[in-house]
C-alpha cells in the first residue's frame, strides 16, 4: 500500500482521529463500485479542512487516506455490529440508503480485505494506540474526539432529520460525565444549532475502544450533521459561511475539552 494515513504530532494532550475523511481505493474497489457510488457519497466530506484550526491549538491529528468503501476504520477487527437496526460493517456491503455498493460478482475477495485489515485499518489503530499512550505518558491522562460528519436525512439508518451536533460517550462509559455535560454546555449556547448527546449515535469502535476514564483516557465522538457546512448531495462543495460558523462552534467544542483536561489534571 502506499500512504494510508497522515499524522501531526501537536503539543498538547489532545488526538483528533478522522477515520471517514479518506477519498483513495484500491483497485478492486474502484472497479467494483457500483455507479452510485463512485462518488464516494458516504465520506466524512472536508473534515481536515474543517478542523484545520486545531494544529494551532496543539492538538495531534490522525486522517485516513483511503475510503471507508476499502475499510471502515471505525469498526471492530472482528466485524462486530455497533449499533442495533441497520448499520455497515469493516468490509461496507451496502451504501448508506440500503443499497448494494458493488457490482455483482465484484465484491473484493478475502485475501485482498485481509491485506486491507493488515495495511490500512492496522496501522491506523496503531497510530491512535502509540499516540494516546504518548500523551498519557507525558501528561498524565489523554484527550481523544473522534471527528465525523453525515448527511442530515438517510431514512435507512435513522428516523426524521439527525440534530446538527451529535455527541457520543457510549452513554457515558468513554469519558467522565462532567467532561460531557461541559460539551453538552457548549452546544447549549449556540441555540441556532440542534444537539443531542448519545443520541442515534454514541460512538463507533474507536470511542468505546480507547475511551477508558479509569485510567484517564477520555474519547468523545462527534457526528456533526453535513448541512451545517456543505452542500449533502453532490459535487458535495464546501460551504465556507456555513463552516465559518460551524467552526467557532468546534474551536469552542476542542479548547473546553482541553481546559476540563488541564482542570482535571493541573497539566
Amino acid at each position: 500500500m502506499d500512504k494510508v494515513l497522515s499524522f501531526h504530532q501537536g503539543s498538547l494532550p489532545l488526538l483528533i482521529s478522522m477515520p471517514h475523511a479518506g477519498l483513495r481505493l484500491t483497485p478492486a474497489v474502484k472497479g467494483g463500485l457500483v455507479a452510485q457510488a463512485q462518488g464516494l457519497p458516504d465520506t466524512d466530506w472536508h473534515i481536515p479542512r474543517l478542523y484545520d484550526f486545531a494544529r494551532e491549538l496543539g492538538a495531534s491529528i490522525v486522517a485516513a487516506e483511503y475510503s471507508r468503501f476499502v475499510i471502515d476504520l471505525n469498526r471492530p477487527e472482528d466485524d462486530k455490529p455497533l449499533y442495533a437496526g441497520a448499520t455497515t460493517g469493516l468490509y461496507p456491503a451496502t451504501l448508506f440508503e440500503g443499497e448494494p455498493l458493488f457490482k455483482e460478482g465484484q465484491v473484493p475477495s478475502a485475501a485482498e480485505r485481509a491485506t486491507y485489515l493488515e495495511q490500512i485499518w492496522r496501522p491506523y489503530h496503531d497510530t491512535l494506540r502509540n499516540e494516546l499512550q504518548r500523551l498519557r505518558e507525558q501528561f498524565g491522562y489523554a484527550l481523544l474526539w473522534d471527528a465525523h460528519s453525515i448527511r442530515s436525512h438517510i431514512p435507512h439508518l435513522f428516523d426524521g432529520t439527525l440534530p446538527d451536533f451529535n455527541l457520543g460517550t457510549f452513554n457515558g462509559a468513554s469519558c467522565d460525565p462532567q467532561l460531557a455535560e461541559r460539551l453538552q454546555g457548549v452546544c447549549t449556547g449556540f441555540a441556532h444549532y440542534s444537539h443531542v448527546l448519545n443520541g442515534r449515535f454514541k460512538g463507533g469502535h474507536i470511542t468505546r475502544h480507547y475511551g477508558d476514564p479509569a485510567n484517564n483516557i477520555h474519547a468523545v465522538q462527534l457526528e456533526l450533521a453535513q448541512r451545517t457546512y456543505m452542500e449533502e448531495r453532490e459535487p458535495f462543495a464546501y460551504d465556507e459561511q456555513l463552516a465559518q460558523n460551524t467552526r467557532q462552534v468546534l474551536r469552542k467544542l476542542l479548547e473546553t475539552i482541553m481546559a476540563w483536561g488541564l482542570e482535571r489534571y493541573g497539566r
